[in-house]
């Protein structure tokens, strides 16, 4: 009697608590799978879009190499408007820009650079942040591109110090401010940075000094 009484409250037990969490049991259940079905819909999705993003971005390469120049700022205006989310949206952007840059379009291509630094992708942001910089250097902007590069965030931008340092001793060496240019140079050699004409540039600072100071000697 006793088996049977706790066998029939356990049973009510189960009947009480399906009756007060049992709809909201289906709805967490059906919640979870529609969630799952959501996210591989959405990776799906995601990879098709890629997918078409990537076969544009080859079309556009490939209308490059064949200078086809009516087609170029079409499939890279498409790339970009068509899948803004995907990463061939900034590769399209870059290679759109250096194609300005090589036809003598400079201001065009210095707007597109200035789009693709706002890029989430922080990486390709940090790339367009340096050919922009560079584009400043060769057109004179040079307090401008010290500028854009002190606004930089660090944080971001870590992996590319090397590169920002030497651009800055670049622009230093441009405006003359040759102390600051060989300190900018070897902070980006200490870091570890490897460029094929840093040394070379550090070396060219140092030697009118090392000719003066020969000239001091001599004359003495």
């Amino acid at each position: 009697m006793e088996i049977y009484e706790t066998e029939e409250e356990q049973l009510d037990a189960v009947k009480r608590w399906w009756k007060e969490n049992g709809q909201s049991t289906i709805i967490g259940f059906g919640l979870g799978i529609a969630i799952i079905f959501g996210w591989n819909y959405w990776q799906d999705h995601k990879r098709e879009q890629a997918a078409q993003a990537s076969d544009l971005y080859v079309q556009l390469v490939k209308a490059i190499e064949t200078d086809k120049k009516d087609g170029i700022d079409a499939l890279a205006e498409r790339i970009k408007s068509e899948y803004p989310k995907t990463e061939y949206a900034v590769y399209s952007q870059l290679l759109l820009a250096k194609l300005k840059v090589q036809e003598g379009d400079i201001p065009t291509a210095k707007t597109i650079l200035k789009a693709v630094s706002a890029s989430s992708n922080k990486e390709l942001s940090n790339v367009a942040n340096l050919r922009l910089v560079r584009l400043m250097l060769a057109t004179g902007e040079y307090e401008q591109g010290l500028e854009l590069i002190n606004n930089v965030d660090p944080a971001t931008s870590a992996s590319f110090s090397g590169n920002y340092d030497e651009l800055v001793g670049d622009l230093y060496v441009a405006l003359d401010r040759l102390d600051q240019a060989r300190s900018s140079y070897q902070k980006a050699l200490e870091s570890g940075y490897k460029s094929p004409l840093l040394q070379i540039k550090i070396d060219d600072l140092t030697a009118p000094e090392k000719v003066a100071v020969q000239n001091t000697e001599s004359g003495k």
